[in-house]
């Protein structure tokens, strides 16, 4: 049975070609799904913009739009299990991860909920006898929410929840290869009184879809978050449009070990942080740069625990690395290992994929790490979005510094040392939006997320994240009972 589109609250099949859901483990079909026609876009952005002008929705009260999200994330966290084992389906993520996302997108939901109705506006500095001011928040109307495919129930929960906590209205573009647990979620957030319009769900291509989404003259917010060419072009449709964009975009993140660090604990550490996810991460920790005292030990330990992680079937127990999201993905992976050899690079471990026995119908490929390349290589610039490090040694702090900053992105990086002043020294001179130090890949909902540079603009999560959708407006009140002397 073809799946349904959730267009304006009403499950019906989308009017475009229908697709294929593939489990990348085995490249078997999970589903096939309705995609979205130019009529089902424009009927889900013109009732979207009904539905957040009607005070069903934008007068509630903050703590009453609260209470939707307060149920979204309890009905999210009543079906961890099965929604966890969807999103494994959907993109190959081992199960201990798509379920650690799943409670993740719930105490998003939670936050967002208690942020929600404890924000408060503003009765600015009186400045004159006269009269008072305010400032006070409002709603910007339809937002066009696009998500990428590597941690999808994070990701739209991270922008469903502050969009509409804010009063608006969502139109969301999955991504095409991960739409299963979009159409999860609206049906949770229909479950726990979301207002009919007020959310849609548009299954098909980004270039399609998505760009008919974006531009549509109702849509007054573009939250995206994906490959920087997207985020540009996107970008472009929004300044035409004179509209506000969140960006959350590519990376290539540096971490530092320095001479002091432990060795343990960061060599652990560093693997997390580029092998999890099988690499497929903007902030994975993809360029390592150790300090050539330890360079060696270090190195050696990193291998050990590299050769150590255990790919296989993300359905089963104690995996460290599933599935890459497809055959054409591994293939980009494999040319940039490839490319590494060209450049003068030496594979140390992994450097191909895995293609036999259980692993041949899937998308598997080996953690790999890489030395012997300086920081201007090719795979030390672009984004791979795959399990490979690059590892370079480095001598001094000041040339560190100004190899960490030698990219276009800006997203993240790591600091490993048990020297706290030094740490924050290096803290802030990296042109990054978030720095980990001993440690990695850790979030809270509550701190603001973005990058610098090509990795985007803007900012999410935290109580910024819900003003984000939202515009600000001034309100003067005339206390002065006397007409105005002007015109007499």
């Amino acid at each position: 049975m073809v799946k349904e589109l959730y267009i304006a609250g009403e499950w019906r099949l989308g009017r475009g070609k229908v697709i294929q859901s593939i489990f990348p483990a085995d490249n078997s079909v999970n589903a096939e799904i309705s995609t979205a026609s130019p009529e089902d876009i424009e009927e889900a952005i013109v009732k979207a913009d009904q539905a957040w002008r009607s005070p069903e929705w934008r007068a509630r009260m903050p703590h009453e739009r609260a209470k939707v999200l307060y149920k979204v994330a309890e009905l999210i966290e009543a079906r961890a299990e099965e929604l966890s084992k969807l999103q494994t389906r959907d993109n190959g993520k081992p199960l201990a991860e798509t379920k650690a996302l799943v409670m993740s997108a719930a105490a998003t939901a939670r936050y967002v909920a208690a942020a929600c109705e404890t924000m408060n506006d503003d009765m600015t500095t009186q400045r004159a006898a006269d009269f008072m001011t305010f400032s006070v928040h409002e709603p910007v109307g339809v937002v066009a929410a696009i998500t990428p495919w590597n941690s999808p129930i994070a990701s739209e929960v991270q922008k469903l929840a502050p969009a509409l906590a804010g009063g608006n209205a969502v139109v969301l573009k999955p991504a095409e290869a991960t739409s299963l647990i979009a159409l999860e979620l609206a049906k949770i957030f229909e479950e726990a009184g979301l207002p009919k319009g007020l959310l849609s769900v548009l299954v098909g291509k980004g270039s399609v879809v998505g760009d008919a989404i974006v531009k549509h003259p109702l849509v007054r917010k573009i939250s995206f978050t994906g490959g920087t060419s997207t985020g540009c072009h996107l970008a472009h449709i929004a300044a035409d449009k004179l509209i506000t964009t969140s960006l959350e975009l590519g990376g290539k993140s540096p971490t530092i070990v320095l001479p002091d660090a432990d060795i343990e604990l960061a060599a652990k550490g560093i693997a997390y942080g580029i092998f999890s996810s099988a690499g497929q991460a903007c902030i994975a920790g993809s360029r390592l740069f150790i300090h050539s005292s330890i360079f060696d030990q270090f190195l050696k330990r990193l291998v050990e625990i590299t050769k150590g992680l255990r790919v296989g079937h993300p359905e089963q127990n104690n995996v460290h690395m599933g599935s890459l999201i497809n055959a054409a993905h591994l293939a980009s992976v494999d040319r940039y290992v490839q490319l590494a050899i060209q450049e003068g690079g030496e594979i140390v471990t992994g450097g191909h994929a895995l293609t036999e026995g259980d692993f041949a119908k899937g998308s598997f490929y080996l953690p790999t790490i890489i030395t012997g390349l300086k920081n201007h290589a090719q795979v030390c610039q672009e984004e791979i979005f795959g399990p490979v490090l690059v590892v370079m040694k480095y001598d001094n702090e000041a040339d560190l510094l100004e190899q960490a900053n030698d990219s276009c992105f800006g997203l993240a990086a790591g600091i490993w040392t048990e020297n706290y002043r030094k740490a924050w020294r290096m803290a802030r001179a990296l042109e990054v939006g978030t720095v980990w130090i001993n440690t990695y890949k850790k979030f809270s909902i509550s701190a603001p997320f973005g990058g610098f540079k090509d990795s985007g603009i803007g900012r999410e999560k935290g109580r910024q994240g819900i003003l984000s959708y939202m515009q600000q407006k001034s309100i003067y009140m005339g206390l002065n009972e006397q007409p105005n002397p002007w015109a007499d």
